[in-house]
């Protein structure tokens, strides 16, 4: 017996929310990520942060993550797995500033931070 040709791709859990806040909430989702951004500040490297200690929580549609992935996927309207990553190209991880995050794997994530540590954050990329 063969295996169905149209064999679904099974999705984690964070890609399945993703995609339904993309697909079906699109709008108010991109609301709630540039009210999160006004709200910030704004520091001398141009990061955008809040108040808070931790990275900065949202809950949004039944899900709690953290606000630079949402800000992120909304945004770039990108469906990030548990295995991807948000890098921040600032390596202020209370930053929420659109401009200074990327998706990625752990590993890119591990290399920007020995390139951080060996070389200091390049301004040019900000």
């Amino acid at each position: 017996m063969s295996a169905p040709s149209n064999f679904p791709f099974l999705e984690d859990d964070s890609e399945v929310w993703f995609r339904d806040v993309i697909e079906n909430h699109l709008e108010e989702a991109r609301q709630r990520a540039l009210s999160l951004t006004e709200d910030a500040r704004e520091d001398d490297r141009g990061c955008l942060v809040t108040d808070t200690e931790k990275p900065r929580k949202v809950r949004f549609r039944g899900r709690q993550v953290d606000a630079y992935r949402f800000i992120y996927c909304v945004l770039n309207q990108a469906i990030a797995s548990r295995d991807h990553v948000i890098r921040h190209r600032c390596h202020n991880r209370l930053c929420i500033n659109p401009d200074h995050l990327e998706i990625g794997s752990q590993a890119d994530n591990k290399r920007d931070d020995w390139a951080n540590w060996a070389y200091g954050v390049d301004p040019d990329l900000l």
